[in-house]
C-alpha cells in the first residue's frame, strides 16, 4: 500500500472514530490536522452506518413486523453514532425555534439540556423517517438506508465548504468542523456519494430516477439549510451540521417515497 493510500485509510478511520462509537485499530494513530482533513470521508462513514442499519433491518424483518424492523434499524444507527447528528438537530431546533438574537441562539446551542422545540423537532424528524421507511416497498429499504446516510453526510461536508464557522472556534465542541473543507475534500466527499449511488442502481430495486431524485432532494435541503444558517447565524456550527444531515436524509427518503406516487412516463 502506497503512503498516500495509507494516509487516506488513516483519515477514514479517524472519520469513523469521530462520527461513530466504532473502535479503530491502534496503528491508525492521531494527528490534530487529521481531524479536519478526515471530513472528506464522512460520506464513506455514512455508507457504513447505513449498511449496519440495513443489516439490522434485514435480520429483524425476518422475525418481526415491518414497523418493528424499521425501528430496530434506526435504533442501530443511533446507537452506532451515539445520536451525534440527532443531538445537533435538537440543539438547533431549540436555538432557532424562537425569536432570539444570534448571540442568544449560539448560547442555547451550548446548553446540554433539551427544550420543547428540540424535543418536538427531534421526534417529528425521527417519526417521519420511520413512517417513510415503513411505507416503502420492503425491497427498497436497505438501499435507501445506505443512500440516505451517505448523501446526507456529503451535504453536510458541502456546507463546511460553503459557509464560515459562526461560533467561537476556540470554544467549539467539534473543532474540526470549525474550518472550511478544501475543494479537494468536497470533491472526495461527492465522489464517495457517486460511487455508492452508482453501485446501488444495478444492485438494488431502486432505479436511476429514484436515486437521482433522492440526491436532488438532499441537495435542495442542503441549500435551504445553508440559507437558514447563514441568515440566522452567519454560518454553521457543529449542531447545525448535525441538523443538516438529518434534514437532508429525511428529504431524500421523502423524495424516494414520492416517486412511487408519480405516474409512469
Amino acid at each position: 500500500m502506497t503512503g498516500r493510500l495509507l494516509h487516506e485509510l488513516r483519515l477514514f478511520f479517524v472519520a469513523l472514530q469521530f462520527l461513530t462509537r466504532a473502535p479503530v485499530p491502534r496503528w491508525v494513530g492521531f494527528e490534530p490536522d487529521w481531524l479536519h482533513a478526515c471530513a472528506r470521508h464522512f460520506p464513506a462513514v455514512g455508507a457504513c452506518v447505513g449498511a449496519v442499519s440495513a443489516g439490522v433491518w434485514g435480520g429483524a424483518s425476518a422475525l418481526f413486523p415491518g414497523p418493528v424492523a424499521v425501528l430496530l434499524s434506526m435504533l442501530a444507527s443511533v446507537a452506532l453514532t451515539g445520536a451525534f447528528h440527532e443531538d445537533g438537530l435538537a440543539d438547533t431546533c431549540d436555538a432557532l425555534g424562537g425569536a432570539v438574537s444570534r448571540e442568544r441562539a449560539l448560547e442555547i446551542m451550548k446548553d446540554s439540556r433539551i427544550g420543547t422545540y428540540g424535543a418536538v423537532g427531534l421526534w417529528m424528524v425521527l417519526g417521519l423517517k420511520a413512517a417513510v421507511l415503513v411505507a416503502l416497498p420492503p425491497g427498497w429499504v436497505p438501499a435507501v438506508l445506505v443512500l440516505g446516510h451517505t448523501a446526507s453526510r456529503a451535504v453536510a461536508v458541502a456546507l463546511m465548504r460553503a459557509l464560515p464557522y459562526a461560533g467561537d472556534v476556540a470554544q467549539a465542541k467539534a473543532k474540526p468542523l470549525a474550518h472550511r473543507v478544501s475543494g479537494g475534500g468536497l470533491t472526495t466527499a461527492c465522489a464517495w456519494t457517486l460511487v455508492v449511488a452508482i453501485a446501488l442502481v444495478p444492485g438494488s430495486p431502486l432505479g436511476l430516477g429514484e436515486v437521482v431524485g433522492g440526491l436532488l432532494a438532499a441537495a435542495v435541503a442542503g441549500v435551504a439549510c445553508a440559507a437558514w444558517w447563514r441568515g440566522r447565524l452567519g454560518g454553521i456550527t457543529g449542531d447545525t451540521l448535525g441538523a443538516t444531515q438529518q434534514l437532508a436524509e429525511v428529504s431524500l427518503l421523502l423524495a424516494v417515497l414520492a416517486s412511487l406516487r408519480l405516474p409512469a412516463a
